[in-house]
């Protein structure tokens, strides 16, 4: 049996704990059995071993080879570069990394700093940590609560517990044993750590601290939920594997059949020499296939979309994550403050007079009467600052006074207060007598149905009448028609009393005149029902997982057009009564998930990726942040708790759902620009291994030096290919279908793409070659060399659109594209100064004819590249 389900007595004897505290010896004996009321830390890893841990990617280990053994033939340039960028890389993916994981020191900065605990029969001031179960501790308004505990004496408590719930409102509490298996959320004989006390006083028996606590379990759960790799650095990782294998295994090829030509061709030759050319001529190739600048242009491109999404509201906490919004095919979203305002709003009144209507005329007695109970019986107000003071409902009240044009404060100093009886769960009801246009009145407000059997009589066409069976009747059915729209509804009454009449009793809340009710709700963001259309349209299933009550949040998600005919909604409770294979078959029907609790939303996250779904989750409080971590992005509110923002891959400043779509949009442009980058950094490597094949096949030098390819793949190629991240969205952005998890980094025509591409470079670079050979060897290399680099470069017009060719684009509509070929053609220019024409081998003869007729080439392989597309969108029209 749960704490819950027991006695006081009971569960004092369970703990061996007695209502005058433990004894100081008792306490020491506990704290070393079970230790301190703390949550212990794990172990992190080290700077160094994430340093490490971005060694250990296939195409990064070849470079290093590469890297080594060219520093072993003295090849300084070559492998200094080398190592420099992917120190670069390194050191940013570290700090990228250091900065995220944080969020269970969120979670021990939340533990309350001091208890006030009976020991010994006398009450003292303790460091939280110092707790043990068994302990009995003494709260009161405003106090964090130090562990979790069961209520022992309870005096009208009210406790804030929505970041572990999810409740927009404060629970109220009571001392009673409750029966059967209930939701965390029900449990109103507990109380659990770091909720806030909000209202009343009352005593507790810990029953559970550190680890054991509901929020000690939410820490666990942080450190074993998985971070999720993003779709693109799945891809990329099983890529880089592939590529690796087929470089080696080419490499290996190349050296294999150099040395048997040199052994069967030409056995006079210096073999030492011949031998080291050979495996110069194969690491040559390595060079020219590994796309050396792709991880860098990755990670700025998704900085780009990174500054974008910030400028929408939506700031990243860690790249790829960016990638990951384009692919989101599943949002499960919180309800209060995500899709609701998080702000109790009165939104409708019922007068029998005059049915369901806005309280907009004072003159007339009945509003004016409602009104006033609305302000005067009520306890909240606001401070000099604006800020709001005491429970959520009665603030919705005095703000729906202001708000209507009737500040509250000149109700209140009209009739001031004479007397209260305060709000507790047994009578439901709250009392007050006000001096109410010079008479004695007292005015009751509470829960319809209590309200109700307390009055005889009705205030209704300015008299009081008879409250007859037919008038009951018609409240009830309104008051039905309220819950039924999942409104709050609250009754007010009213009764003079004689001038003497100075203090409230049970009695004086008998044969009361009613008046009217009130209708209130967290009310839906404007905004969402535009966004949650939106994300509909994109093939994105948008799921509401709330600790708040089903009828609610099915009326909500009804009303925003989450929820479709024939969907379902769960409690926390059914939901855990689901079989797996249940769970699998209906889920997705299932629209709302409502009583839930951590393990839950992880257990529903969990369900749509075995599906091969790639899961957002949005959520503010600390029950949110074990699924957070688990979805593949987790996105928190900028107004939530620092455990769920630490969390979570993305934070919404603006607390608006319609800012996800937008992040949804933008991520998927930055994917569509990745693959631009891809490709065209792709199809120039494989027109230099088309070129270079061929050359060793036909018995051609080596077209290019290692140095040649380094300096095209690490500096030209990066700035066309960060310039095509900056590319604007395809017109169909948002009416495709979100990418599936097992769709390949090269679908969708992007291979055909590549080796089109790649086969004109490869041709242009061969025939230059050709061209220059007739000269001199070395003038064949120069001008291969300026033919790979020119329509490499130009390339990039091509690589902005896979369906619309250059002249429906436009050439200035992307100016970072024009000045990153700018910079790249004042580059090459710079190989071809007199002091560094040796080092690019480029001899002193290569003059202006040689270079007209490399860039002719080059230019030609681009115009072939920019007609094929066109072709190709004339045959899918037709």
């Amino acid at each position: 049996m749960q704490p819950y389900n027991q006695s006081v007595n009971e569960v004092l004897e369970k703990t061996k704990s007695q209502f005058e505290g433990l004894s100081p010896k008792e306490v020491k004996n506990r704290q070393a059995k079970d230790g301190f009321n703390e949550l212990k830390e794990k172990k992190k890893t080290s700077t160094w071993e994430l340093f490490i841990d971005t060694l250990k990617d296939p195409m990064v280990i070849i470079l290093l080879l590469v890297a080594f053994v060219q520093l072993f033939l003295g090849e300084f340039v070559e492998s200094l570069v080398i190592f420099i960028v992917l120190m670069i890389n390194s050191v940013v993916a570290v700090v990228q990394t250091k900065r995220a994981e944080s969020s269970l020191d969120a979670l021990r900065q939340m533990s309350a700093p001091s208890a006030k605990v009976l020991r010994n029969g006398e009450k003292t001031s303790i460091p939280a940590r110092e707790l043990v179960v068994g302990d009995i501790v003494s709260l009161e308004a405003g106090d964090f609560i130090p562990a979790d505990g069961r209520l022992i004496d309870v005096q009208n408590l009210r406790v804030e517990e929505g970041m572990l719930t999810g409740e927009s409102e404060p629970v109220e509490k009571f001392s009673d044993v409750i029966e059967g298996e209930v939701a965390l959320g029900d449990r109103k004989n507990m109380v659990f750590s770091s909720s806030l006390v909000v209202y009343g006083r009352a005593d507790f028996l810990v029953t559970a601290i550190a680890e054991q606590t509901e929020i000690g379990k939410i820490a666990q759960m942080l450190e074993t939920a998985e971070a999720k790799q993003t779709p693109l650095q799945q891809k990329l990782e099983k890529f880089g594997k592939q590529l690796g294998w087929v470089i080696l295994a080419l490499c290996a090829l190349i050296f294999a059949v150099q040395i048997l030509r040199l052994f069967t061709t030409n056995q006079t030759a210096d073999m030492q020499k011949a031998v080291l050319d050979s495996f110069m001529f194969a690491v040559a190739v390595a060079v020219a296939a590994i796309p050396e600048a792709l991880s860098s242009v990755v990670t700025i491109v998704l900085s780009v979309g990174t500054n974008k999404m910030a400028k929408q509201h939506a700031i990243m906490r860690n790249l790829p994550a960016v990638e990951t919004l384009g692919s989101t095919s599943v949002i499960c979203t919180d309800k209060t403050g995500t899709l609701t305002q998080n702000k109790m709003t009165v939104v409708d009144s019922f007068l029998p007079t005059q049915g369901s209507k806005e309280l907009t005329d004072l003159t007339q007695a009945d509003q004016k009467l409602l009104l006033n109970a609305m302000v005067l019986c009520n306890d909240s107000s606001f401070s000099q600052e604006g800020q709001l003071l005491g429970d959520p409902t009665e603030v919705a009240l005095i703000a729906y006074s202001d708000k209507i044009g009737y500040p509250y404060q000149d109700l209140r100093e009209k009739s001031p207060r004479l007397a209260e009886f305060p709000f507790d769960s047994e009578r439901k009801l709250m009392s007050t007598i006000n001096d109410f246009e010079g008479q004695k009145t007292i005015f009751v407000k509470g829960g319809p149905d209590v309200l109700f059997n307390r009055c005889n009589q009705v205030f209704l066409d300015g008299k009081v009448q008879e409250f007859t069976p037919e008038l009951k009747e018609k409240f009830q059915a309104q008051n039905e028609a309220f819950s039924q729209k999942a409104l709050r509804v609250l009754a007010y009454a009213y009764k003079p009393v004689s001038d003497n009449k100075t203090e409230l009793t049970l009695t004086d809340e008998n044969d009361l005149i009613l008046i009217g009710l009130s209708a209130m709700i967290d009310p839906p963001r404007e905004a969402v029902y535009d966004s949650i259309a939106e994300a509909k349209k994109a093939g994105i299933k948008t799921i509401m997982i709330t600790g708040d009550h089903k009828t609610t949040a099915q009326a909500i998600a009804k009303d925003i057009g989450l929820m479709n005919e024939g969907d379902m909604a769960l409690t926390g409770q059914e939901l855990d009564a689901l079989t797996e294979d249940e769970l699998r078959e209906n889920l997705e029907k299932i629209s709302v998930y409502a009583r839930v609790s951590p393990e839950n939303k992880i257990r529903i996250v969990r369900a749509w990726q075995n599906e091969h779904q790639v899961t957002a989750m949005t959520g503010d409080g600390v029950n949110d942040a074990p699924a957070l971590k688990q979805a593949n992005i987790g996105i928190a509110m900028g107004s939530g708790t620092d455990v769920a923002k630490d969390a979570s891959s993305m934070i919404l400043t603006d607390d608006n759902f319609v800012s996800i779509v937008s992040a949804v949009s933008i991520g998927r442009v930055v994917y569509d620009n990745i693959k631009k980058s891809i490709s065209y950094l792709f199809s120039g490597n494989l027109g230099a291994i088309i070129a270079i094949v061929f050359a060793l096949v036909v018995g051609w030098v080596n077209p290019f030096t290692a140095l040649q390819l380094l300096f095209i793949n690490l500096v030209n190629d990066s700035v066309p290919a960060i310039a095509l991240g900056m590319e604007k969205a395809e017109p169909d952005v948002m009416e495709k279908a979100p990418r599936q998890l097992n769709e390949g980094i090269f679908a969708n025509g992007l291979m055909r793409v590549i080796l089109i591409r790649g086969s004109l470079i490869g041709i242009a670079a061969i025939i230059s070659q050709y061209v220059g050979q007739k000269t001199s060897p070395e003038m064949g290399v120069a001008m291969a060399f300026t033919t790979l680099i020119l329509a490499r470069t130009l390339q990039t017009f091509a690589a902005r659109s896979n369906s619309q060719n250059i002249l429906k684009l436009g050439f200035t509509t992307n100016k970072y594209v024009l000045m990153a070929v700018t910079f790249c053609l004042a580059l090459y220019s710079l190989t071809t100064l007199p002091f560094l024409r040796e080092i690019f081998s480029i001899p002193a003869a290569f003059g202006w004819s040689q270079w007209i007729v490399a860039a002719g080439l080059a230019v030609i392989a681009v115009i072939c590249m920019e007609i094929l597309k066109s072709i190709k969108g004339v045959f899918e029209k037709h």
